[in-house]
């Protein structure tokens, strides 16, 4: 974990674009909550096929208006290079620093990938229309893409992403500090040098967690499994757990050396908010 402990750690949290006058004030509250814990950034996703573009922008601009640091998702999949650089140009006008750069995910009934097939086509042409203005994450997958057709396939992808031009990159979750340990370990081994930042996904409902497990191909330990599926009409005792389970996932991650931490947080704050004071941050 050489390349990790020499980094300064970074704490910071994810949010997607809310849809209904509800959600956005729902999300502002959350907003308010987690911006004491003074979070180094607020990534904000961006829709299959594009579909949240402008709601994206909007959340983005609102974090920039109020003096905090936005990370706006661009994608691949539904963007072609004149909408992402004018995308980049609109977000360098409202102070953006850092981007987290995707290849997506395809809607359902749509087959064309697009200008960009994969992500270190983005990257680099990020960098070849705006050079070092931004900050680029990309992901990473310590248990690796549901797509890879190999460990070492996958492993080969994300070095390409890094040679584009990403200054560091952000992980899918999962619930096993050694699979992130030792996907740190291989990227150290094949030559890759940026902070690999975990992707922490806090556990307040099974049926929801299987769902996005299953879809991204995050493992689910067996024993966590069984324990929610014990818990899963208790929410109190599950809740619970998952903060026991997640909170000792996250300092067994720090111990290790990870640079820092980034909480997938559904636009809700109490439980990154929790985990977050247990560690002490």
């Amino acid at each position: 974990m050489q390349s990790e402990s020499r980094q300064t750690r970074l704490f910071s949290c994810e949010f997607f674009p809310p849809k209904t006058p509800e959600g956005t004030a729902a999300l502002r509250n959350t907003l308010a909550v987690l911006t004491e814990l003074e979070p180094a950034f607020f990534s904000v996703t961006f829709g299959a096929g594009g579909s949240t573009r402008e709601g994206t922008f909007e959340v983005i601009k609102e974090l920039q208006e109020h003096g905090l640091q936005g990370a706006p998702h661009i994608s691949c999949i539904g963007t072609t290079s004149a909408e992402v650089r004018q995308l980049l140009r609109a977000y360098q006008d409202i102070g953006v620093q850092r981007l987290v750069a995707l290849r997506g995910d395809l809607p359902s009934g749509m087959v064309e990938r697009g200008e960009f097939a994969y992500a270190n086509e983005l990257v680099a042409f990020i960098r070849e229309t705006s050079g070092d203005a931004f900050h680029i994450e990309v992901a990473a997958y310590p248990e690796y893409h549901p797509e890879a057709p190999s460990p070492e396939a996958d492993l080969r992808n994300f070095k390409r992403k890094v040679a584009a031009g990403a200054d560091s990159a952000i992980t899918q979750y999962f619930y096993s500090a050694e699979a992130y340990l030792r996907f740190v370990r291989e990227c150290e081994a094949a030559g890759v040098r940026v902070p690999i930042v975990p992707g922490i996904m806090p556990i307040t409902n099974y049926r929801q967690l299987a769902r996005f497990s299953d879809n991204c191909g995050a493992e689910i330990p067996r024993w966590i499994r069984k324990k929610l599926e014990q818990y899963q009409d208790d929410l109190p005792s599950l809740r619970a757990f998952g903060l026991d389970v997640v909170t000792d996932l996250c300092a067994a991650l720090l111990a290790g050396g990870a640079p820092g931490l980034h909480f997938y947080t559904l636009n809700k704050h109490q439980p990154t908010h929790d985990i977050w004071k247990r560690l002490g941050l």
